[in-house]
This record gives C-alpha cells, sequence and structure tokens, in this order.
C-alpha cells in the first residue's frame, strides 16, 4: 500500500473514531500533497511524500522548542502529539550511532579534513539520510567528527 493510500485509510478511520487530533493532521498532510500535486502537475511517490512528512516534523520540533520557551506547555504538548503521529508514517529514524557511522564513511569517502569541509559533507550525507534523521542531530554529529 502507498503512502498516500495509507494516509487515505488512516484519515477516514479518524473520521469514525472522532479523532480530532489525527485527522487534523493527516488533513494538512495530505492538502500540502495535493497543492505540489497541483503546482507542479506531477503525481508524487513516496519519496516525495516522506519529504512533506519530514518537513512538517522539522516544523513541529522547533515550535515545540518555541512553545517551551514561551511557557505555553499546553501548546507544546500537543506538537509533540502531532509529531508523533508524523513519526508513524516516516520510515524508521536512525540511532545516533547509525548516523554517526554513516557521517564516519562519508567523511572517508570525500576525504574531509576540517570545518571548511562542512557543506561537501552534508550535501553528500543528507541524501543518503533523507526522511531516516533529523538533519539538525545529522548537523551536530557531523561538527563533532570534523573538529
Amino acid at each position: 500500500m502507498s503512502l498516500k493510500e495509507q494516509l487515505n485509510n488512516d484519515f477516514k478511520q479518524a473520521m469514525k473514531n472522532r479523532d480530532q487530533l489525527r485527522k487534523n493532521v493527516i488533513t494538512l498532510i495530505r492538502s500540502e500533497i495535493k497543492q505540489i500535486e497541483v503546482d507542479k502537475r506531477i503525481e508524487l511517490d513516496d519519496q516525495g511524500i516522506v519529504e512533506i512528512l519530514s518537513r512538517q516534523l522539522k516544523q513541529r520540533r522547533d515550535s515545540i522548542e518555541e512553545f517551551k520557551k514561551g511557557n505555553r506547555q499546553d501548546l507544546a504538548d500537543q506538537a509533540e502529539e502531532e509529531a508523533k503521529i508524523l513519526l508513524e508514517y516516516l520510515p524508521e529514524q536512525l540511532s545516533e550511532e547509525e548516523i554517526t557511522s554513516i557521517v564516519k564513511e562519508t567523511i572517508d569517502e570525500i576525504g574531509a579534513q576540517s570545518m571548511k569541509d562542512m557543506g561537501k559533507v552534508m550535501a553528500n550525507i543528507m541524501p543518503k539520510l533523507k526522511g531516516k534523521a533529523d538533519g539538525k542531530l545529522v548537523n551536530e554529529i557531523v561538527k563533532k567528527q570534523l573538529q
């Protein structure tokens, strides 16, 4: 079953179960998919949908930090619940150890020596980890390895 079909089925199920939060999150994802398909006149595959989900998850994580800074725990909790729903549709996230090993391999492949090579390393790593790891975490690990 494709990711788009799974989203449609889960949307119907959320409506039947009166799960408002899940319904809202799936509606948001489906509308963004439709918007991109209409604008670019293409049919998105699972990889395109994973990119949308990753972008949405990043927005939620950023929102959680901002809500906590603003002492709005209620909104932070809601954003965390939304992030959990988004994670259900993304490929399994890699652990920090797995990311570190991929980073080390990539640094060896391109012969990176210092922080000056950070851009090259990130450009080579991110396509490999698309949807499987948080970009902020990958960035921190690359910085540690290059220092």
